[in-house]
């Protein structure tokens, strides 16, 4: 299948969510900071002075408190085409990162990409500034925060752990297309890729993952089989698998 075949795709799954959040009460798509911590998914904007707005969702977990910190995911979503990335962020939360992460009681935050794939400049500024805010708004252990994406976004998830080791105490890349070098690379890194994926190559992965080994990085690759690129939600199983692993880096 086509890359534009690809985009088509993750940007209809992207439609079909903002669909949904259109039939919200009024308010309830684009809330304000949920004061009460009440567990759920959340449509929020992020205002910046000096950039175009972010919109994202956010996770938040059950028993969540104003003193006790707890971990914090990004997810960044699959790429959408030439359109508009409205709801990507929600969709790929709600397919795939929280039914399978929502154990380590971690407070998720999704954004809408602002322009063009994770690693463009717009991006590469924007992302951190969300994080800053969430940081500053939530009681976070910086000391567990993770990146994690699918396709688009699991590219995204190498390139922010890449550009922003300090950040980032581990990335879990889902059906990722990973650098052409993990030369000089400092996080621990949990990829999942099927072998079947027939628009994100596995073999590239692979390779990326047997070279960190090698350099003496902590990083693993769970390979599957009979799961096609599109099949998002099939990939919670495999995620899911990297809470104990997560566990141990932060001990």
């Amino acid at each position: 299948m086509s890359l534009e075949s690809t985009q088509s795709m993750h940007r209809l799954r992207a439609i079909i969510s903002c669909a949904f959040l259109s039939l919200l009460p009024i308010g309830a798509a684009h809330a304000a900071e949920p004061t009460a911590l009440a567990p759920g998914i959340y449509d929020q904007i992020f205002t910046r002075n000096d950039g175009p707005a972010v919109n994202y969702a956010i996770s938040i977990p059950r028993g969540l408190s104003r003193t006790t910190p707890v971990p914090l995911i990004l997810s960044l979503h699959f790429g959408v085409g030439a359109g508009g990335a409205a709801g990507a962020g929600r969709s790929v939360l709600e397919i795939l990162i929280e039914p399978a992460l929502a154990d380590l009681g971690a407070i998720i935050v999704s954004p809408d990409s602002v322009q063009g794939n994770w690693s463009s400049p717009e991006n590469e500024k924007a992302v951190p500034a969300l994080l800053d805010m969430i940081e500053a708004r939530y009681a976070i252990d910086k000391k567990k925060v993770i990146v994690t994406g699918y396709s688009m976004g699991g590219s995204g998830a190498w390139s922010f752990a890449q550009k922003f080791p300090q950040r980032f105490s581990g990335a879990i890349p889902v059906a990722a297309r990973p650098p052409e070098s993990a030369a000089g690379w400092k996080v621990p890194v949990f990829a999942v890729h099927s072998r079947d994926d027939q628009v994100a190559p596995y073999a590239p992965e692979a390779a990326r993952i047997a070279e960190l080994q090698k350099a003496g990085v902590n990083a693993k690759l769970i390979s599957l089989t009979g799961i096609t690129h599109y099949e998002t939600g099939r990939f919670r199983d495999a995620v899911r698998q990297s809470i104990p692993w997560l566990r141990e880096v932060w001990k």
